[in-house]
């Protein structure tokens, strides 16, 4: 049984790579336009695109989904997200997803399982996603994060190295075996609990999070429990360069055209 569930977009205009990048036109489409209509495909009661930039309020507006003017001040999105669930006055035990602006691409079905894995058990109050990984060279790509998690499938890291670390395998790096069922690339969607957020913004940066520039090990830290939920495979990656927008934009359009087929 699915449980209701709302879904918060950070969307801000400012991008050093690509400027303005919410409102890049994506197969005839600006792409924060996209992600709307993925979060509404996921079968979220309420969508919030939350954004510091008046042109990305309007053509969400326009469009018929409900945006945010936030502050510019935030460190994260998930700052941004605890503001919007403070100004909509949402309950402690609402369950609000986070959904990246710049992943168009995302599946629909994997926002719709972070929002009910996280309301199928009463330990976490924060719940994201991995896919198994089967590459050697994904395992020590430090831009791949990696979780390892416990029996219960309650994450105990998160990781940019090469985590677990097989002693005995990883002595020869050119010819490497990958245990099955045992590497995991995390996936960064989460879905929290709004008294959970209500916590998290009174909390310091942890050391962990700034050697590792991971945000959720600030959670581990203050010992709270994250859920990881797996996924058959790894969504592609979102927009963050030139590269990235081509690369979307023809799988959308390939997409697209299957669908008027």
């Amino acid at each position: 049984m699915n449980s209701e569930f709302k879904v918060v977009i950070p969307a801000r205009y400012g991008s050093s790579r690509l400027p303005g990048k919410p409102l890049i036109n994506i197969a005839g489409k600006a792409m924060i336009l996209h992600v709307c209509d993925r979060a509404k495909a996921a079968g979220a009661a309420e969508i919030v695109v939350a954004t510091d930039d008046v042109r990305i309020l309007d053509a969400v507006k326009n469009y018929g989904f409900d945006a945010l003017m936030t502050s510019d001040q935030h460190n994260s999105g998930t700052e941004r997200l605890a503001e919007v669930a403070a100004v909509y006055q949402w309950n402690t035990e609402d369950i609000i997803v986070n959904l990246q602006g710049d992943e168009p691409l995302i599946p629909a079905e994997y926002i719709s399982l972070a929002a009910n894995s996280l309301a199928q058990q009463n330990t976490a109050e924060v719940a994201t996603l991995a896919a198994e990984v089967l590459l050697a060279e994904e395992i020590f790509n430090p831009n791949a994060v990696k979780v390892v998690v416990d029996k219960y499938h309650y994450a105990l890291y998160f990781s940019r190295a090469a985590i677990p670390w097989d002693r005995k395998e990883f002595q020869q790096l050119d010819n490497v075996l990958i245990r099955k069922n045992t590497y995991l690339r995390h996936i960064g969607m989460y879905a929290y609990r709004v008294g959970f957020l209500q916590r998290y913004v009174q909390w310091e940066t942890s050391i962990l999070e700034k050697i590792e520039m991971l945000e959720q090990l600030r959670i581990l830290w203050e010992g709270e429990k994250i859920l990881v939920a797996k996924v058959s495979t790894a969504p592609e990656a979102g927009v963050d360069t030139e590269e990235d927008l081509l690369r979307v934009e023809q799988r959308m359009i390939q997409s697209l055209g299957k669908s008027n087929t």
